[in-house]
């Protein structure tokens, strides 16, 4: 189950619906081995696309070493989809590396009349996909 507080999920949403009708993506990371998101980091999509988003190299790179010098890990990876459900497409589950993060995935398109956004969260591993309860708190 992925626990996170209202304010990181407001701000995930946002993100998503600011980039939209590109995809949005970042990072919310959390001290290392408590699984617990605290840090919302937004990045850009180096892709600039409406159905694909890449990290940019040098950005990620830069990320990866501020977290190392924080003592923390990615907690919550995400992204937006805008014009399919929240759901890991093929190409999402290929490029998952983080074998402890939930992904997360936000909707912007009204699916089936879901309404205007899907907030879920995966564990991808090896390829396998499980979706896992989203908890929305006050504060951890």
């Amino acid at each position: 189950m992925l626990t996170i507080t209202q304010a990181l999920y407001d701000q995930i949403v946002a993100h998503a619906r600011a980039d939209h009708p590109d995809e949005a993506c970042g990072v919310v990371a959390g001290p290392v081995g408590e699984g617990r998101p605290e840090r919302f980091i937004p990045m850009l999509n180096a892709a600039r696309s409406p159905t694909f988003y890449e990290f940019d190299s040098q950005d990620l790179l830069k990320l990866y070493r501020e977290m190392d010098d924080r003592d923390e890990e990615p907690v919550v990876i995400y992204h937006s989809h805008t014009a399919t459900e929240a759901y890991p497409s093929r190409t999402d589950i290929t490029y998952a590396n983080e074998p402890g993060a939930h992904y997360v995935l936000v909707s912007t398109a009204d699916t089936e009349g879901a309404g205007d956004f899907q907030f879920r969260s995966f564990r991808i591993l090896d390829g396998e996909v499980t979706e896992e309860e989203v908890k929305v708190v006050d504060a951890y």
